[in-house]
């Protein structure tokens, strides 16, 4: 391992900075400059390669009943540094991240007409693969400061091709949408999916991570990164001059958010490379988040997990016990209750889960509709909705984990809130408790629906202390989180790495939604974190066993099989039933072997929203594994195995649409062949519209 190098130079006085200051990347590739305006407003710039990729733009805050940071600054100071270094994640897509970069802080004051002063540093830093910044507001006078508006720019160098969702202060789930950025407003209304929590703030508002595209066939992404005590950040475009304005998910006052001093904001980031496989394998997000911050992550393991979950969704079964609504659950006598017959998470189901999940490797198994209130939790803004602990009359939580653990099966936790925060918050311990009670280390938690209290909204600062505060909790007691339409995640995995998972995007459970969707993702959503996006399905017609069901996956068996290399995640489900497994034994095979956790990644080949195709090599072994994924217009590729070890044979099992499988009329073809391959090789790939493949290579 490299040891951390660090550097510093202090440039005192502003009177220096008459022609700006300037940062570059190690490689030089990426150069932030740095000036004050003649009005003394912050300005900075990013060139790529020589392309200016963010024109002149500017930094400041509006200040609720106080004078704005935006003018009269000066510079009383720079401090600048270079760091070196290599850490290692618990778990991840490689085994070592390198974290290379150099960095500028710029130290001001902004004097007052009232004599006093305030202080502001922002810092910069340049790495090989983008550039960030943040806000530092130092110890000072100013204890508090409310936030009306932050109003970072980033003035777009052009009119690039976007892929954007709308900026919305309450879900992401929304199918991606390809446009020039001067599109983005007629294109509005039409992508506005309906959503049971919905709040869409401009006709030009995006979310991040935003993806772009340059004329000039470069490729950025705009993120925030270490998302803390602060609200989720949007992009609003000014669709005349091309630039994007920070906009920050409101409190119910209209505030933005309070901080107190000292404090520092999340980053702002804008990834680069002349590839789009950059934009895949770039780590700058992880890299600017803080170290783990639990001394022992032993027991933080990656999953593999099924759950009686996708029959709800499907309608097969439900998740409540009787057709009961609208009552008091602390009187409520479930025992009395005529059950409906469709509930799923009862005992005899459960145990044929648990049977074929210990049955086939498989590490937990996740049991919604376990608990108590199912009957009155959508779209109720109900306050005590669940109490996290209480089974249902057909569900033996203590049986049930008994006979679990004898099959070498963990059950995972579901915590479903309904958007009922101050309930689940006077719960919580006790849940966890329950959870370290009978053995159980994963939660998924959920936030469906509108929030209470009434007003807030799902990225508001104080819903993002929200999610953190349980990553924290769960860490002391030794539990590993997944949650679900939470905030979309910014890196915070590497301080705890017990945030195995998130949502927060338009995952399986939209059962129709574009084949388009998987090959935009991990370029959009997951640059700050996996998802649990839980792939696998095999049976694409569901109308054949949940009745009055006439949705249809849009995608084949070898495209869902590729997911579980092209979304990496530490959270991986075999979403589809037992029984649809059993018929695809074969298939089923990949879904056994593919690990979880990879000592290396190398992104192949890729086009955002086309197509993508990855090697990575298991972390516990010398067995590699690739795939990709294809949109509807398919994808054919010739598959060089230069990524295999030197002086080594492998069996390859190819997994790959049959040639006439299609997303549509075709979706469960599939051919299965055997090779024993060499890193000489090259195998030729056809994926089908909507389709994929998936090979895997033993080192024999």
């Amino acid at each position: 391992m490299k040891k951390l190098a660090l550097t510093l130079s202090l440039l005192i006085s502003g009177a220096t900075l008459t022609a700006g200051e300037k940062v570059a990347s190690p490689d030089g590739g990426i150069i932030v400059d740095f000036n004050l305006s003649p009005s003394g407003r912050p300005v900075y710039s990013v060139s790529f390669k020589g392309e200016e990729i963010v024109r002149p733009s500017g930094l400041g805050f509006l200040l609720k009943d106080a004078t704005p940071m935006i003018d009269g600054f000066r510079v009383d100071s720079i401090t600048r540094a270079s760091v070196d270094d290599i850490w290692k994640p618990v778990w991840g897509e490689n085994a070592e991240i390198a974290d290379s970069y150099r960095s500028m802080t710029v130290h001001m004051t902004q004097p007052l007409s009232s004599g006093e002063t305030r202080k502001l540093d922002v810092e910069f830093r340049a790495y090989d693969d983008g550039a960030a910044l943040r806000y530092i507001f130092p110890s000072q006078a100013a204890s508090e400061l409310v936030i009306a508006d932050e109003l970072t720019e980033m003035a777009m160098g052009g009119d690039y091709t976007a892929w954007w969702i709308p900026g919305d202060y309450d879900t992401q789930e929304y199918e991606y949408t390809r446009s020039r950025l001067s599109e983005i407003r007629a294109h509005s209304d039409k992508r506005h999916m309906a959503n049971v929590s919905q709040s869409i703030f401009s006709p030009t508002g995006v979310q991040t991570s935003l993806m772009l595209k340059t004329p000039s066939g470069k490729y950025l992404n705009l993120h925030e990164a270490a998302l803390v005590d602060y609200p989720a950040m949007h992009l609003n475009l000014n669709d005349s001059t091309m630039t994007f304005v920070s906009w920050l998910t409101p409190s119910p006052d209209g505030t933005k958010a309070v901080v107190k001093t000292p404090f520092r904001t999340p980053w702002r980031v804008v990834m680069a490379s002349e590839k789009a496989t950059g934009i895949l394998a770039s780590n700058i997000i992880y890299n600017l988040n803080d170290p783990c911050v639990i001394d022992d992550t032993s027991w933080i393991k990656p999953v593999k997990y099924m759950g009686v979950w996708w029959e709800m969704i499907t309608g097969k079964s439900a998740w409540s016990y009787c057709d009961a609504e609208n009552f008091d659950l602390a009187t409520f006598d479930y025992s009395k209750a005529v059950p409906h017959g469709r509930h799923g998470a009862n005992n005899e189901n459960v145990r044929r889960y648990i049977d074929f999940a210990s049955e086939n490797g498989m590490d937990q198994l996740l049991i919604e509709g376990w608990n108590i209130g199912w009957e009155d939790w959508f779209g109720k803004q109900k306050d005590y909705v669940f109490d996290f602990v209480t089974p249902y009359p057909d569900f033996d939580i203590e049986g049930l984990n008994e006979y679990a653990h004898s099959k070498g099966i963990r059950l995972m936790m579901h915590h479903e809130t309904s958007g009922s925060v101050p309930n689940y918050e006077r719960h919580i311990d006790r849940a966890y408790d329950l959870m370290n009670h009978h053995g159980y280390n994963a939660v998924k938690s959920g936030y469906v629906g509108k929030f209470l209290p009434d007003g807030q909204n799902h990225y508001s600062q104080w819903a993002v202390r929200h999610y953190l505060d349980a990553v924290k909790r769960a860490a002391d007691k030794k539990i590993m989180v997944n949650a679900h339409e939470a905030v979309r995640p910014t890196g915070l995995a590497r301080t705890y790495p017990n945030l195995i998972g998130n949502e927060s995007a338009m995952g399986t459970e939209y059962q129709n939604m574009s084949p388009t969707h998987v090959t935009i993702l991990p370029f959009t959503r997951l640059k700050g974190g996996p998802m649990d996006f839980t792939p696998g399905i095999f049976k694409m017609d569901f109308s054949t066993f949940a009745p009055g069901n006439h949705e249809h996956k849009r995608a084949t068996v070898a495209n869902q099989l590729a997911l579980y290399l092209t979304m990496y995640s530490p959270l991986q489900m075999a979403a589809d039933l037992p029984e649809h497994y059993a018929e695809k034994m074969d298939a089923f095979q990949f879904i056994k072997d593919v690990p979880v956790d990879w000592s290396e990644s190398r992104y192949l080949d890729a086009e955002p929203g086309e197509f993508i195709i990855v090697a990575r090599k298991d972390k516990n072994s010398d067995n590699w594994f690739a795939g990709g994924v294809a949109n509807a217009d398919g994808h054919s590729a010739d598959l060089s195995l230069g990524f295999l070890d030197p002086a080594a044979e492998y069996e390859a099992t190819i997994y790959a649409d049959a040639p006439d499988a299609h997303y549509d009329s075709n979706p469960e073809a599939y051919v299965i062949t055997r090779r024993k391959v060499t890193q000489a090789d090259t195998i030729p790939v056809c994926m089908a519209p909507g389709g994929g493949f998936a090979v895997s290579f033993r080192k024999l």
